[in-house]
């Protein structure tokens, strides 16, 4: 059996598991991909000071998000269709995150619903919102949330439109997979996949199919969300939904200082620096580029948090030298899904916090909540 040490190796094991059309969907980005490659390539670019010497006994990486104990500043981003990478998927990883002491962000475009979540975990959950033009349809998911005891809403405001991902489209991407014969074909090479989906019910959008008037087969998501996602969502839409939820609210999708600044205005507990994973717009900066100066304009306004490209610990504490305050992995615990369900989850989660703690002791500290940029090596530091 393979030894795996790194999230790279639940990637190549992911690959092999999960069907291509779901794998591709977790695995890609929009038009040329390059913002989904720079994400990654650019955490490579900073170079940490290394020192020696230094009492390395008694570490600690634990923190908070938004006020909540963490046992590091990572949380699980929400991510669309996680149960198509493992039957269960959202439950399963929910019960990782729960376990291990980090947060877990649902999708509102998951398979398993808000309420499965609720039945399955103790700890509270996050949920991410994506705003619809059926405003009563909205009104009623945030409700769901409030019934479920979700800890924050997290909006995502870089969504209104679809960016186009080529991999989907050639896929035919849809939840349940068409039976077509490519499909089938695929299918058959991924027998542990197949045989999970067999033992479980939860193969639909479960926050969206029955509860929207006249959607019981959502179909294609690209065509669902042309039709249903809201072109003009703005800046008076959050202050409205700030007031319906009326908890700890935190805006995803945010890559301009001016939005920053606009983000801080709306009374938002935190911001996540964010490209939806290179998925939006091509051609966009680097989450870690962008990071700084957003960090520079709003830090002492708004808690800022970002996500985009994190592989490793690594990543974790160059995004928290640069002032970020959280980091969502989304990828990263989709591979380990994929690649061994819950136990995968647990073990990326691992992997990232051993990276992490042994990382902040060789840049000579023993407390996450003393690293700044200190540990970067000047020269190599994004702006």
């Amino acid at each position: 059996m393979t030894v795996i040490t790194n999230i790279e190796d639940l990637r190549v094991l992911a690959k092999k598991r999960v069907p291509r059309m779901f794998y591709d969907y977790a695995d890609s980005g929009s038009w040329t991909e390059s913002t989904y490659r720079a994400n990654e390539s650019d955490f490579q670019r900073i170079k940490l000071r290394q020192r020696v010497a230094v009492n390395m006994e008694n570490r600690s990486t634990a923190t908070t998000m938004v006020g909540v104990d963490v046992q590091m500043p990572v949380a699980i981003a929400p991510t669309g269709l996680t149960g198509m990478q493992h039957a269960d998927g959202e439950i399963l990883a929910a019960k990782a995150a729960e376990a291990f002491g980090i947060p877990f962000t649902l999708s509102t475009m998951s398979i398993c619903s808000i309420e499965d979540i609720a039945a399955q975990t103790r700890a509270p959950f996050w949920f991410q919102l994506y705003v619809m033009r059926d405003r009563d349809f909205i009104e009623r998911l945030i409700d769901r949330a409030k019934a479920a005891r979700c800890g924050a809403l997290m909006l995502t405001l870089d969504l209104q439109i679809l960016g186009q991902r080529h991999k989907d489209l050639k896929n035919g991407l849809s939840a349940p997979p068409k039976l077509t014969l490519p499909n089938i074909l695929n299918m058959m090479t991924k027998p542990r996949w197949c045989l999970g989906m067999l033992g479980t019910s939860r193969r639909q959008f479960g926050n969206i199919v029955g509860h929207v008037k006249g959607v019981g087969d959502m179909g294609s998501l690209s065509e669902w969300t042309a039709k249903q996602f809201d072109p003009q969502l703005n800046w008076g839409d959050v202050e409205w939904i700030k007031k319906r939820w009326g908890g700890k609210l935190i805006l995803k999708g945010i890559q301009d200082v001016e939005d920053a600044r606009l983000a801080a205005d709306s009374g938002a507990d935190a911001l996540i620096v964010s490209n939806h994973g290179g998925r939006q717009l091509d051609g966009a900066q680097s989450s870690i580029e962008a990071l700084p100066a957003i960090v520079a304009a709003v830090g002492s306004r708004i808690e800022v948090h970002m996500d985009g490209g994190i592989r490793s610990g690594q990543d974790v504490l160059k995004a928290w030298a640069l002032g970020a305050r959280g980091t969502y992995i989304g990828r990263a615990f989709l591979y380990g899904l994929g690649a061994l369900g819950e136990e995968g989850v647990n073990k990326a989660l691992q992997i990232i916090h051993k990276e992490l703690d042994l990382t902040m002791a060789f840049c000579g500290h023993t407390r996450i909540g003393t690293v700044d940029r200190g540990i970067l090596l000047p020269g190599t530091v994004p702006g």
